[in-house]
């Protein structure tokens, strides 16, 4: 191997392992990411494919560092391909340079003219034929071994994961696979050099390794949701897979129903009977669960939804990620009904925002939507343990009602104690008609007006503390984000930072009930706004120019998925706007 290339300080070495789907690339991605865990760095892996059920296009994208790491890196140093049949399928997904290393099977053909062009360096590697050379092995072992070699990622450190893979169930598997990655190892020992990890010292920090769709299940957990009720759907399928046993554990409960209207209607049935409730979907069943929503919103039964966002409209890109449910989730409800939405604004912070979706949701008895996306809910992250949060899910209950029990009383708070079906007293009607305070059906304009009022009413008073945004920074530029985008962002603040330029973030968990108050006081003396958001048409960005006063000049930086938003191109909108 050439002289080895430090990396570039916090921005660690980004990997991309690229193969035809069924070639065990997410294998090697999930064991090279572990490795690096497993050996003091933080980092995290995307998994991008192509729609098909089997086979296409398939590729982990990896970003290790010494730092914690939120996002994908502008480019990448390092590219192994077991074949090169469909990696053209997403080329503009793996931008690289002429620093870039391609390795490649020299038996599986040439790279796509699209990534050569780029004058990225090429380096052959018969993968294929030194697999088979170990009977028994994989040539994703052999590509897990040169990835190690070449990013600087100890041999024992990797052995040591193959090793739990494959050491006590499937002990046939590991001798050979073994031998394969210590081949792969000694094979790239004489290619070209890309920038190698820094070096990490040991830490007693508690770290996790979990997606967000792990992380948000078990911030359901951690609020209290007790019943789930599902349809499988990409990319949110995980979340149900991670809570079924889980559930069962704190004597839960989830059912897979047969379609997105009996799962919404299911979790309904089940908060109005005391449990809190959660149901997982992406953007088509959300579409589907529009007019439930509405009925929780009447009736005043909290429940959660997941919307792990995916690239659309309609079936659209289903396994790539794009922040394009915002103006549904918002605003998808027909009538005036007010409810919750959230968005996490990392990995970990699924856990905890989830978390925070059910508390809400339970003490305003409202429902919540939670806006994560594919790019949170499929990746995994080496992240530092999140921190504890308080946030448990209790609602008013009614516990001695009287015959005059009034369900929906016009409270100063909005909130109204709410019976439990079967406690003496406490019978009422809860459907979607206009009602009066007993819950009676109601045509008259007075009880709509009241009902209205009280239920807009409980949620603008209720105090969301700091939780309601993560704010970073000074300075007269502020960049306003959510979700996914706050990765990015950060770097891009990190690298203006290091120039002198002062930029404030503001990254918004709830992004309703509207907080223009709050808003306001975050862009105290600033004068510049930048909006970043991912989707083509600046949903965000509409959104806060209707409900919020935001000062100064206001700029849109926007693209659709699947291309990720990347801190280059935030850093430069701020680079040149500071100069003006």
């Amino acid at each position: 191997m050439h002289d080895k290339v430090k990396a570039q300080g916090g921005r660690g070495v980004s990997i991309a392992l690229a193969g035809s789907g069924g070639a065990g690339v997410m294998t090697a991605g999930n064991m090279l990411l572990k490795a690096a865990a497993q050996a003091g760095w933080y980092g995290l892996m995307v998994r991008t494919s192509g729609p098909q059920i089997r086979g296409g296009e398939a590729a982990a994208l990896l970003r290790i560092s010494a730092e914690p790491v939120e996002c994908l890196d502008d480019r990448f140093d390092l590219v192994i391909a077991i074949d090169w049949q469909n990696i053209h399928r997403f080329a503009d997904e793996l931008p690289l340079d002429a620093g870039s290393l391609m390795v490649g099977d020299p038996d599986q053909g040439n790279p796509p003219e699209v990534l050569t062009q780029r004058g990225t360096r090429l380096a052959q590697v018969p993968i294929k034929k030194m697999a088979k050379a170990i009977p028994g092995s994989w040539p994703n072992m052999i590509m897990l071994g040169i990835a190690a070699a070449l990013v600087g990622l100890p041999l024992d450190a990797v052995k040591s994961v193959v090793e739990a893979a494959y050491g006590k169930k499937k002990k046939e598997l590991l001798t050979p696979n073994l031998a394969a990655v210590e081949a792969g190892f000694a094979s790239a020992q004489t290619l070209p050099a890309v920038p190698q990890l820094a070096a990490v010292e040991p830490t007693q920090t508690p770290r996790w390794l979990l997606t967000g769709n792990q992380a948000a299940g078990y911030g359901a957990l951690r609020g209290g949701v007790r019943f789930v009720a599902g349809y499988p759907i990409t990319p949110a399928t995980e979340v149900l897979e991670w809570l079924s046993p889980a559930l069962t554990k704190v004597g839960g409960t989830l059912l897979q129903a047969e379609d997105e209207l009996a799962s919404i209607n299911m979790i309904i049935g089940a908060s109005f009977g005391g449990v809190p409730s959660l149901t997982v979907t992406a953007g088509p069943g959300l579409a589907l669960m529009a007019e439930a929503l509405g009925l929780a919103v009447a009736a005043e039964v909290p429940v959660v939804v997941l919307d792990v966002m995916r690239g659309g409209p309609s079936t659209g890109i289903p396994a790539k990620s794009e922040q394009s449910d915002v103006s549904i989730a918002l605003f998808g409800l027909h009538g005036d009904a007010p409810h919750l939405v959230i968005a996490p604004n990392s990995i970990a912070d699924c856990l905890g925002a989830t978390q925070w979706a059910v508390h809400l949701a339970e003490a305003m008895q409202s429902p919540a939507i939670v806006l994560s996306d594919q790019f949170f809910g499929q990746t995994q992250a080496v992240v530092d343990r999140p921190a504890d949060m308080h946030f448990i899910g209790e609602r008013a209950k009614a516990s001695a009602p009287t015959e005059a029990y009034k369900r929906y009383a016009l409270t100063e708070s909005g909130v109204s104690p709410m019976s439990i079906p079967g406690t003496p007293g406490g019978a009422y009607t809860a459907d979607g008609l206009t009602h009066n305070e007993r819950g009676v059906p109601s045509s008259q304009a007075a009880d709509h007006l009241a009902q209205l009022d009280k239920r807009e009413r409980k949620l603008l008073r209720h105090d969301y503390g700091d939780y309601w945004a993560e704010i970073d920074g000074q300075g007269e530029i502020a960049v306003i984000t959510f979700g996914s985008c706050t990765g990015p962002v950060r770097d891009a603040l990190a690298r203006a930072a290091a120039d002198g330029i002062k930029v404030r973030l503001v990254s918004m968990r709830l992004l309703a009930p509207a907080q223009p108050e709050r808003l306001s006081e975050a862009l105290r003396g600033v004068k510049k706004v930048l909006v970043v958001e991912q989707n083509h048409s600046g949903q965000f960005h509409r959104y806060l120019r209707a409900d919020f006063d935001l000062p100064g000049e206001v700029r849109s930086l926007r693209h659709p998925g699947p291309l990720p938003i990347h801190a280059e191109e935030i850093y430069r909108k701020i680079t040149e706007w500071s100069l003006m």
